[in-house]
């Protein structure tokens, strides 16, 4: 791999994780000299790396601003979670799979039931659902879901802080495991699908809730 994209997957990866744990304020402009001062690189493989994830939806370009970091709105989640929730059935209908991979579902949706806290919870539901479309060929759409996703997982991150809601998402994986283990994919895609859509209306819900905390403290 050429130096110059090894140089901007890390500034990417880094960008990503000053976003994760929050150093990156929604809303507030990027320092791209700052940015470079800190990372101890050019300008050019950041503005390579916001590029990219502009691409995903991670980062907005505004005129006279550079890049932004967008404010969560109700209409983005509805359509990022339902055009994800449809991509990844997509993916199981294009997969099959062997014991060896069954048996590595079982044994992450297993350690999913044993964390206890939001973004553990929130991780190793990442990684079932990485694992339930490894199988499949289409780079294109698998290219397409890593990008929505890395969005996605925002909104989790930010509005799903109990770690308990994920129990009914434990009952839906177990369901999904189930009916591939039965070679039954027809019922495994809608649970799957059911399964983001119910992500998607809790998310959905806690942002109408903010809004209107934030109307009523004006």
């Amino acid at each position: 791999m050429p130096a110059a994209t090894v140089l901007r997957d890390r500034v990417k990866a880094h960008l990503l994780e000053s976003i994760h744990h929050g150093e990156i304020q929604f809303g507030h402009s990027l320092n791209l000299a700052a940015l470079s001062r800190k990372l101890g690189v050019s300008v050019t493989p950041i503005r390579e790396a916001l590029s990219q994830l502009e691409q995903c939806g991670i980062v907005k370009a505004i005129p006279n601003r550079g890049f932004i970091v967008p404010e969560f709105s109700i209409q983005e989640a509805k359509n990022l979670f339902s055009t994800l929730a449809e991509l990844q059935v997509l993916a199981l209908e294009s997969s099959t799979f062997d014991e060896m991979q069954l048996a590595q579902l079982s044994d992450e949706q297993r350690l999913l039931q044993q964390t206890h806290t939001p973004s553990a919870r929130l991780a190793s539901r990442v990684t079932f659902h990485r694992l339930l479309r490894q199988q499949c060929e289409n780079r294109i759409l698998l290219d397409l879901i890593t990008n929505l996703e890395a969005r996605v997982v925002f909104y989790e991150q930010v509005f799903i802080m109990d770690a308990a809601f994920y129990e009914q998402i434990d009952n839906q994986n177990d369901a999904i495991l189930r009916s591939i283990q039965e070679n039954n994919i027809p019922t495994a895609a809608l649970i799957l699908k059911m399964n983001w859509m119910t992500v998607a209306e809790f998310v959905q819900q806690q942002l109408i809730l903010q809004q209107v905390t934030t109307y009523e403290e004006l």
